[in-house]
């Protein structure tokens, strides 16, 4: 009787979700808009606005590079093995890209930081994107606010990071507005060659998985930098939490958008409710363990189990990748093997870190799929061991 109830209630939870999705939408381009603040819309939408504020509460920084050792020699022949701070969220994005000791050409890097060059982008096109830095910096008013999500309509959801529809295309329509509201920033992607415009690595949901987007780098021969010591051409991971979620493997994504675990339903002082904006993870929120307790009465040890296991795997396949990266630099300096042998050991090296980073960037630490979290340290694992078998010193 107990297993019926419950089932009952995770049944009634996806009927409620399901009925209320608004299905994805693009706003239009080349009108013109000038973007509405979040201080603007305060008097329409007070609580909203307040619990937006709140989110300047999350002022600490997390050194990456102290906490992941491993990174200095990993990410090595780019600026994140020298400085990668932890994200503190939507408030503090402009704040965060301009002083985050990596130097930034141009204007591409205001991306998922500001409205203002969202707006940019859909007032004028690509060309915003090759922008010097400096130049866009000078029009910069707030960081992530109402516009990015809204498309100065209030309280409608509107996709305004146009390369997530260009992505989609017609799959948009079927896509959870709230889910693509946040996927148009926590999505894997890379700057063009050519127009350096931000690009995602895929045109249809299938093409989502971590195969799809290497082989799609592979076929375009695309690397973010190349390791000075080693030659390998490296691929940089970007947060890439909307692939994860949605990915084979995921139990929820088809049921729960992302705001129904990171913005909770508030009530103000008059009784009436709202959809928080002071984003947090399900775990430091009452509201929301109580929603997912029907299926998981202790949420909270159920998602740190998945964390730690994940984490534990991380740190250890990554520092297996930094005993690769190290190896195969003195075997360069060598000068003992041919070129086609390092090459051989540089495409798994590409591939092996490929795979880690898809999980070590990605900021769920395996809870939203913890399937796809694990086969892709399972093919990191495997292909790092076999370029290490390849190494003879």
């Amino acid at each position: 009787m107990k297993k019926i109830l419950m089932l009952a209630l995770c049944m009634l939870m996806i009927v409620t979700v399901c009925v209320s999705a608004q299905a994805a939408t693009a706003t239009q381009t080349g009108t013109g808009v000038t973007v509405i603040k979040a201080a603007d819309w305060a008097e329409t939408y007070p609580d909203v606005y307040a619990s937006y504020e709140k989110n300047a509460e999350n002022k600490d920084i997390i050194d990456h590079v102290e906490e992941y050792p491993m990174i200095a020699t990993v990410y090595e022949g780019m600026a994140f093995n020298k400085f990668y701070g932890s994200a503190r969220g939507h408030y503090y994005t402009v704040q965060d890209v301009t002083s985050t000791g990596r130097p930034h050409a141009l204007a591409n890097c205001f991306t998922c930081k500001t409205p203002d060059f969202t707006a940019k982008v859909n007032n004028e096109g690509v060309s915003a994107y090759q922008i010097p830095f400096e130049d866009m910096l000078a029009e910069v008013n707030e960081s992530v606010s109402c516009y990015n999500c809204h498309a100065n309509t209030g309280n409608e959801l509107v996709v305004t990071h146009t390369y997530l529809a260009d992505a989609m295309g017609e799959e948009l329509a079927g896509l959870n507005a709230e889910t693509a509201s946040c996927a148009q920033c926590h999505v894997e992607y890379y700057f063009a060659p050519e127009t350096k415009a931000v690009t995602l690595p895929y045109d249809s949901m299938a093409a989502m998985h971590p195969d799809a987007i290497l082989e799609y780098f592979e076929e375009m021969q695309f690397a973010d930098y190349t390791n000075p010591r080693t030659g390998v051409k490296q691929i940089k991971v970007q947060h890439p939490e909307f692939e994860t979620y949605m990915g084979k493997g995921s139990v929820h994504a088809s049921q729960f958008s992302c705001a129904d675990c990171h913005m909770e339903k508030a009530t103000n002082a008059a009784g009436e409710t709202y959809t928080s904006h002071y984003w947090v993870s399900p775990l430091a929120s009452e509201s929301i363990q109580a929603s997912c307790a029907a299926c998981h009465p202790d949420l909270s040890g159920f998602v740190k189990g998945i964390q730690a296991k994940a984490e534990e795997r991380t740190v250890a396949i990554g520092t297996k990748l930094e005993t690769l990266t190290n190896q195969l630099a003195d075997a360069v300096a060598a000068g003992t093997y041919t070129e086609e042998e390092l090459d051989a050991i540089r495409q798994l090296n590409r591939k092996g870190q490929f795979y880690w980073d898809f999980v070590f960037v990605e900021n769920s630490e395996g809870a939203h799929n913890s399937r796809l979290t694990t086969e892709c340290l399972d093919k990191a694992e495997a292909l790092i061991d076999e370029a290490l078998t390849l190494i003879k010193l």
